[in-house]
């Protein structure tokens, strides 16, 4: 199978359009359609729908997609692994995680990082986990910084244990309190962050049998954090989310305490590629020795 062809079948359908996938490639749109349209008549059968609007995947596109990219990825495996034969340090790593994650460890990893290795390349994928586990299980990603939770597939390598707090608005009864009861959640009118799929959250709620009041769901924790401040309830989530953020609210632990295991999964580390490994080897030392600090 032509790399090439491989490259240009990728872009258009993460991009939904020959232009830009050109644009990400270099080339022009009717060489993009002409990789394509190629790869398409070698198999013999449709990867792309095309239409006015753009491309879309077919069934079989839809199925071939994980094997292109996992074909894709073991061959620069190889060519790093040939690079560092010859001495050479190269590659690219494209990282899912947490928007917390992004925002607070990994800048203190990326920038030393790059200063030793400034050939390889590092692209960021933000989400919630199970967007994170799917970018993972589709080959999107290469590794992932995300909570431990069961079942875990994926080749895992801990990194620190995160509080989880009550985050309660300035005048709320108990603002002053030592610790917020987890039973009182129920009189609570709560904002649920990651429009009611963050896992920890949902997890806690389970675990201890609590169907909260649900006033509203946003995307973001950030945005969580800003309601709580205007006094339209209360919420839940890892003390790590909070960090840096300058707000008019009362952050309590709970009773009974709670924590996060937070990490990096690989699919795979014997298969994972020399670029990848390096990062990870180099992030779980410097993350691991920040959080004993």
């Amino acid at each position: 199978m032509e790399t090439a062809r491989c490259k240009a079948f990728l872009q258009a359908a993460e991009t939904g359009s020959f232009s830009r996938a050109a644009e990400r490639l270099n080339y022009t749109p009717s060489g993009v359609s002409q990789l394509v349209t190629a790869m398409e008549e070698s198999l013999g059968f449709p990867l792309l729908h095309r239409s006015r609007k753009g491309v879309r995947l077919t069934e079989a596109g839809e199925r071939l997609l994980p094997a292109v990219r996992a074909f894709l990825q073991q061959e620069a495996r190889m060519e790093q692994i040939a690079g560092e034969i010859r001495g050479v340090t190269v590659g690219e790593i494209t990282i899912g995680t947490y928007p917390s994650i992004s925002a607070h460890w990994l800048p203190q990893v990326i920038r030393p990082f790059q200063e030793q290795y400034p050939r390889i390349k590092i692209h960021l994928m933000e989400g919630i986990q199970q967007e994170i586990r799917q970018w993972l299980d589709e080959a999107r990603a290469d590794l992932a910084f995300m909570s431990y939770r069961e079942p875990m597939p994926y080749d895992w390598f801990s990194l620190a244990e995160d509080e989880m707090v009550a985050v309660l608005p300035g005048e709320h009864p108990l603002a002053g309190a030592d610790r917020y009861p987890l039973a009182r959640l129920a009189e609570e009118d709560f904002i649920m962050p990651a429009l009611g799929k963050d896992v920890d959250v949902v997890h806690l709620l389970e675990k201890n049998a609590l169907e909260p009041n649900i006033v509203f769901s946003t995307v973001e924790n950030y945005a969580v954090l800003s309601m709580i401040e205007s006094g339209l309830g209360m919420s839940v989530m890892n003390r790590l989310v909070t960090r840096k953020w300058d707000c008019d609210v009362a952050m309590l632990p709970l009773d009974p305490p709670e924590k996060l295991t937070l990490g990096v999964a690989v699919p795979d580390w014997d298969q994972a590629s020399p670029a990848v490994r390096r990062f990870v080897e180099y992030a779980v030392r410097l993350l691991s020795q920040a959080e004993e600090r």
